[in-house]
């Protein structure tokens, strides 16, 4: 018999791998798609008359407006902005406003000062670390899939193969339609449509596998581990089918006592030290 103490004190405080931090073919991409925009306005860096010299650049050049956002950190094609002077909706990639107007937005953005005082000298270099500023707030995302990608690592290595004897993300119907199994029991009688993160099939059973990983507190955490043991609950009523829940992170720590809840009710709840301990091979079968 488990212990749940012991279970959790295995518990990891993160599962951060090397690309979860920046995605650099993803800045280097961006980048180099305004590279040679960003380098016509490198000639502006240092002038002595920078508002002249813009306005002399964009009559020629006006395909250089559309890397004005990233130097603001902004990724989108359309700048608004308001004072007492009025309200300006600014389109960068398809310029709407006079060339005056977009002078004025690069003055009052502080864009002309960072441009003409040498606080930088060269925006491509500035691009790429704004760029990379910017994917930071991807991380989130990235995180997202992180225990889903270690989990599938483990289910591959246990020997099921991809949309044959492992499937990602299955709804209930579709499961009800390729194996003609009865789940209404965890549908509300057809009206809720659930999705599992991995269904597993074999000659015995399907699993229907859900994957998170917490390294923060939060609220979700309580609403995640009732919503589960009620789930567990109800698949135990279901012929052939299994649910299996595979959670970690230090963030269980202020809904632990939830946790421990559901665990006690719930036959298959592992965590990352029992994916490596091989719990796949023993509890799928």
């Amino acid at each position: 018999m488990r212990i749940f103490e012991n279970w959790f004190s295995t518990f990891r405080p993160s599962i951060a791998d090397y690309d979860y931090y920046i995605e650099f073919k993803k800045v280097h991409k961006n980048v180099d798609g305004i590279k040679v925009e960003l380098n016509i306005l490198n000639s502006l860096v240092g002038s002595k008359n920078v508002e002249v010299d813009f306005d002399n650049l964009i009559r020629k050049y006006p395909e250089v407006l559309k890397c004005i956002p990233l130097l603001l950190a902004v990724r989108a094609d359309e700048i608004y902005a308001i004072d007492r002077d009025g309200a300006f909706k600014y389109n960068f990639k398809k310029p709407n406003l006079s060339v005056e107007q977009y002078k004025i937005f690069m003055r009052k953005t502080g864009l002309f000062d960072l441009i003409e005082n040498h606080i930088i000298n060269n925006l491509v270099d500035y691009a790429t670390g704004v760029e990379t500023g910017l994917d930071s707030n991807g991380r989130k995302n990235r995180g997202g899939h992180l225990m889903e990608n270690l989990v599938e690592s483990f289910i591959q290595k246990a020997g099921f193969v991809k949309n044959i004897t492992y499937f990602k993300e299955m709804y209930i119907h579709e499961i009800t339609d390729k194996w003609s199994i009865d789940l209404s029991a965890i549908s509300n009688q057809g009206k809720m449509e659930k999705r599992f993160d991995f269904v597993i099939k074999t000659d015995n059973m399907i699993y229907g596998i859900e994957t998170n990983f917490y390294g923060s507190k939060g609220s979700k955490l309580n609403e995640t581990s009732r919503s589960y043991k009620t789930l567990a609950l109800e698949t135990d009523t279901i012929d052939g089918f299994t649910f299996v829940w595979f959670t970690d992170g230090k963030g269980w720590a202020s809904a632990r006592h939830n946790l421990e809840e559901t665990f006690d009710v719930m036959e298959h709840i592992y965590n990352i030290k029992d994916l490596e301990n091989n719990i796949i091979n023993e509890v799928i079968k």
